[in-house]
């Protein structure tokens, strides 16, 4: 059994040792606060604001800038001045003194969340601010930040969303498995599937015969005539062109003479001027349009002109007979050929036919 001595001795260590350890804590946390600026001794500076809601901030949450966490709510308190009946939560802040360059009395302060699920923090945007530094006392204007109720409404909509989707997706799934549709039929139908592996078993032998070289394709793709033909053919456009620029032959006279530009506006003049001396009832064809008299007549004309052809062509009178009647064209003919023999004869035997009679009284 251990001496009373040899107890009060272990003891001792004990005491020892849990003093040593809490100092050892003690020195390490306050090296922690210290390097965030949060140690017991380090200066802070303390301010407020107020927000509509405090969407879950708690006493001991923390304050970020532009968000690094550079201190932690003090408390959230509900304010009873009316001056603040529409941003009733009043959050009294604090913060290192080491980031007062970086705070300005125009900062502003928004709640957000860390993560979708995370805690409620009070996040300062100095980006655009230019005030004077932020002092102890002082209170921050406050902006709204995401609405995390809104937020959570809008992925249950996108789940609810998600979920329809699955739910007919599943339905596509069970249609092709009892072979429903073209991709249903190619899972289930041997026919289909056998029609469609040699679809492309013999897509691959045209590919193969291209890259041979064989049928009319494969010369387009492989003879290098084609090429030299099409070559050949551009470097003749090419040399037409040229010659069109240069002013050669009817073409190129039609590209780059200006007589013909100055002929055919010379052409528009006068037929403008015979236009207008026909708009002023000049010449026959200003009586036509204009002097009715002279139109009628004309008209007169024109329908005895068609009455007289079209007794020619019903075979009517002398012209009606001559175009209409084979007789007379046969008539004609004969005697054509009658009058050719004779001449014919004469010229053979004049003095037979051509006798002179003189007798003297």
């Amino acid at each position: 059994m251990p001496s009373q001595q040899e107890v009060k001795w272990s003891q001792l260590k004990v005491g020892v040792l849990v003093v040593v350890s809490l100092a050892s804590l003690t020195t390490l946390l306050f090296l922690m606060t210290s390097a965030s600026g949060m140690g017991p001794f380090s200066h802070k500076i303390i301010f407020d604001t107020y927000f509509e809601n405090s969407n879950g901030l708690k006493k001991g949450a923390e304050v970020q800038l532009e968000g690094v966490t550079i201190g932690d709510v003090k408390s959230v308190l509900i304010s009873q001045d009316p001056e603040h009946r529409m941003a009733p939560v009043h959050v009294i802040m604090r913060v290192s003194s080491k980031y007062q360059s970086r705070l300005h009395a125009d900062s502003k302060a928004t709640l957000s969340k860390t993560g979708v699920v995370g805690d409620a923090t009070v996040d300062i945007d100095s980006r655009t601010a230019s005030g004077p530094e932020l002092q102890s006392g002082m209170t921050l204007s406050s902006e709204a930040g995401s609405d995390f109720g809104a937020v959570m409404s809008e992925s249950k909509n996108t789940l609810v969303t998600l979920n329809q989707t699955l739910i007919k997706l599943s339905g596509i799934v069970d249609g092709i498995q009892h072979g429903e549709g073209t991709v249903g039929q190619l899972v289930k139908n041997r026919e289909l599937f056998d029609n469609l592996n040699l679809t492309v078993r013999n897509l691959n032998t045209t590919v193969a015969n291209l890259n041979a070289g064989k049928g009319s394709a494969g010369k387009l793709l492989h003879d290098d005539s084609l090429y030299n033909h099409l070559n050949d053919s551009v470097e003749r456009l090419d040399a037409i062109t040229a010659s069109l620029q240069e002013g050669k032959g009817s073409a190129g006279k039609l590209l780059t003479d200006d007589q013909l530009y100055n002929n055919l506006n010379s052409t528009v003049a006068h037929l403008n001027s015979l236009l207008g001396t026909a708009d002023q009832g000049k010449g026959t064809l200003g009586l036509l349009t204009k002097d009715e008299a002279f139109a009628r007549k004309v008209d007169s004309t024109v329908s005895n002109l068609n009455l007289m052809l079209g007794n020619v062509n019903a075979g009517k009178g002398t012209i009606g007979k001559l175009a209409t009647d084979d007789q007379a064209y046969t008539n004609l003919n004969d005697l054509l050929k009658n009058s050719s023999e004779l001449v014919t004869m004469l010229r053979k035997d004049p003095k037979k036919y051509l006798t002179i009679h003189m007798k003297i009284f």
